[in-house]
């Protein structure tokens, strides 16, 4: 009995000693992060790659991650050039603690897979021809791009999070034809488009998309994670609304659009939006009037702010997750889609981020059946005013870029939210 007794305190001992010797990556997101990017990258890697949980700590120094202390993962921060701190185990329990006081706004969210990610592009888009590809390069974060085959194929189940590329989704080809419709690009994507309409049984392009929106739409219904930046925003309620009707121009489709188009549009079939007029010259720039006209705007590259909301980590842990930054005010950027009219946006949605004193919505967010959907208005948060053929964004210059860290949010955001559901 007694050298029974002896051996467990050998054992007690030998733990405790193992448990002092533990310790953990904290990897700081405020001002102090060298790289704020790559910073996601490294949470990913522990994800997919070491299998190891990854805690995301919201609200506390930015939103930091906290992970192992593995010599393989203390490397690859050195290697990424990720502002990191080794802290012991209980070190790491008293900041836990700290963080779950009912009094604090902080929580800690466990990840403990690497979400599936898939990109909605052409396949002979360029990385650099949209910021979500371009971050989750740097990032080093991987992902599938797919279009419109795999999506009519039924290949989303596949994944856990879909990023929609600046695609039009009402089959008029981002209505460059005015300005474009010489440029060998244009020519190219609309004889792309074609054949993939006439492979699939369509007539016209703005059947086959109207087909690739609905197959998304179940793809979010069902559980999915959909983020779209730009004109993949608005023109994606666009098109669902327009179901039932023809809004394109002869140079598009080669038939005339349906004089009453407007009157048939059906705004139940939005996630974002509600009774926007659309815009039926096609000669003109723009699909609709969610979108703000960046010509009459009040502001300038130097005055171009949004604000994002301040929520409650504890019991509002969605937009908590998706508004992790260093700061609250956010450089503005433009786009096809700048940013969202507030009237135009449906009472249930989420706005995460604006410019209210000109009354416009610029990150917004909802829940659609299992699933949810985040629309982030502008092409590029570091090219104010991006314009065709300009060259692509250099990250290595913006590695602690706030507008950037928005859409890194978002990639991780599937893991926490379905952690967080089985806790």
């Amino acid at each position: 009995m007694v050298k029974k007794f002896k051996y467990l305190i050998f054992i007690f001992i030998a733990f405790s000693a193992g448990s002092a010797k533990a310790a953990r990556i904290l990897i700081p997101m405020d001002e102090t992060q060298k790289n704020h990017l790559k910073s996601y990258g490294i949470a990913f890697w522990v994800l997919e790659k070491q299998k190891r949980e990854v805690e995301w700590l919201l609200n506390y120094k930015g939103g930091s991650f906290m992970i192992e202390q593995t010599a393989e993962s203390e490397s690859e921060c050195k290697i990424r050039g990720i502002s990191y701190d080794v802290i012991t185990e209980a070190e790491a329990n008293s900041l836990l603690a700290t963080i779950a006081n009912p009094e604090v706004n902080m929580d800690a969210i466990k990840m403990l897979t690497a979400p599936k990610i898939a990109v909605y592009s052409p396949k002979t888009k360029q990385p650099w021809d949209d910021a979500v590809t371009m971050v989750l390069t740097y990032a080093e974060i991987p992902y599938t791009v797919v279009f419109d085959d795999e999506v009519l194929e039924g290949k989303l189940v596949e994944y856990d999070w879909l990023h929609l590329h600046h695609e039009d989704f009402t089959g008029q080809y981002g209505k460059f034809y005015a300005q474009y419709a010489s440029a060998p690009w244009y020519q190219a994507e609309v004889k792309e488009s074609e054949e993939t309409a006439a492979k699939h049984g369509f007539k016209t392009v703005r059947e086959l998309k109207l087909a690739v929106s609905q197959k998304i739409r179940d793809f979010t219904l069902g559980g999915g994670f959909l983020f779209a930046m730009c004109s993949a925003t608005d023109s994606y309620d666009i098109a669902l609304a327009a179901e039932n009707t023809d809004i394109c121009g002869p140079m598009y489709d080669g038939t005339p659009a349906d004089p009453a188009c407007q009157s048939k549009l059906r705004y139940e079939n939005c996630f974002a939006f509600k009774d926007f007029v659309l815009e039926q010259n096609p000669y003109v720039y723009e699909y609709s009037d969610i979108d703000v006209n960046p010509m009459t705007r009040p502001v300038n590259e130097d005055t171009d702010l949004f604000t994002l909301f301040d929520y409650s980590a504890k019991w509002d842990v969605i937009p908590t997750i998706l508004c992790q930054n260093h700061t609250r005010t956010i450089k503005g950027f433009m786009g096809q889609t700048t940013a969202f009219h507030k009237n135009r946006i449906k009472s249930g949605v989420l706005i995460m981020g604006e410019n209210a004193a000109l009354g416009e919505a610029k990150y917004i967010h909802g829940e659609a059946g299992k699933g949810t959907w985040t629309f982030f208005g502008g092409h590029d948060p570091e090219d104010y005013q991006h314009i065709v053929g300009e060259p692509p964004t250099d990250l290595n210059l913006h590695p602690n870029s706030a507008g950037y860290r928005l859409i890194l949010n978002n990639i991780l955001f599937p893991s926490a939210k379905k952690s967080k559901l089985k806790t």
